[in-house]
């Protein structure tokens, strides 16, 4: 198995063989507390308007998402996993636009053999599936802020997945207490908090959940990201 660690969008349009797209703060992890709380699948679009229009032809469906941080007019709820982790979601289809994640997901699918969605809150069944299947290239992309600047959540997430896939130990403790310091959580605390304080930690929450997830091509093309058993975690060596 051959990692590729790479950034970006950029890197997610190189992305080859199985793709892990990594954005912890925060469309990784809102997308798996949205599945968690019983979405039955997830759209991820491209663009806040293409999330409109498949809301005026679809009225059932759910907007989430972000731009600039914030939740767009229209929108049933934001990047927040504060938001949706309580919500009664079962059965509902939540199209899902974000200025980083889901943004590389697009440009993952059109160049690699699968894509799977990833954050610490998913990362050891993320490890799991991949090692089940041991392809011959792993290509993992930290997406970034906006997809275009580097972000240390994304980098240490694709780190962290790549020691479990090579069997090296990692220490997670160490890893909120860096971030909380950084630039990243601006966003969360203080004078500078434009999004709820609680999605830092829900963002951090190692493995809380058991499954990870995969964008596939519906027949139109579209992509749909949905929740998959995890097989057996990987253990030491």
């Amino acid at each position: 198995m051959r990692i590729r660690m790479l950034e970006l969008l950029s890197g997610a349009k190189t992305a080859s063989g199985l793709a892990v797209v990594i954005d912890v703060f925060r469309a990784s992890s809102v997308a798996a507390y949205a599945l968690a709380a019983g979405a039955e699948r997830i759209l991820p679009v491209d663009s806040v308007e293409e999330a409109r229009a498949l809301k005026a032809a679809h009225p059932d469906y759910v907007l989430m998402g972000e731009r600039n941080c914030l939740r767009p007019d229209g929108f049933d709820f934001g990047n927040s996993p504060s938001e949706v982790k309580d919500q009664a979601l079962a059965g509902k289809t939540l199209v899902h636009a974000t200025s980083a994640g889901t943004r590389g997901l697009f440009s993952a699918m059109a160049v690699a053999d699968r894509v799977l969605f990833c954050s610490f809150p998913t990362v050891t069944a993320t490890a799991a599936a991949i090692a089940a299947v041991s392809p011959e290239i792993v290509s993992i992309v930290a997406m970034g802020k906006a997809g275009s600047v580097p972000a240390p959540e994304d980098k240490l997430c694709a780190m962290y997945l790549a020691n479990i896939l090579q069997r090296v130990p990692n220490a997670f403790p160490a890893i909120p207490r860096f971030l909380r310091a950084s630039e990243s959580a601006a966003i969360f605390f203080g004078d500078t908090a434009i999004v709820p304080e609680e999605d830092f930690s829900l963002c951090l929450n190692l493995d809380a959940f058991d499954f990870f997830m995969e964008a596939r091509a519906l027949p139109d093309g579209r992509p749909v990201l949905t929740r998959e058993k995890a097989p057996e975690p990987i253990t030491a060596a």
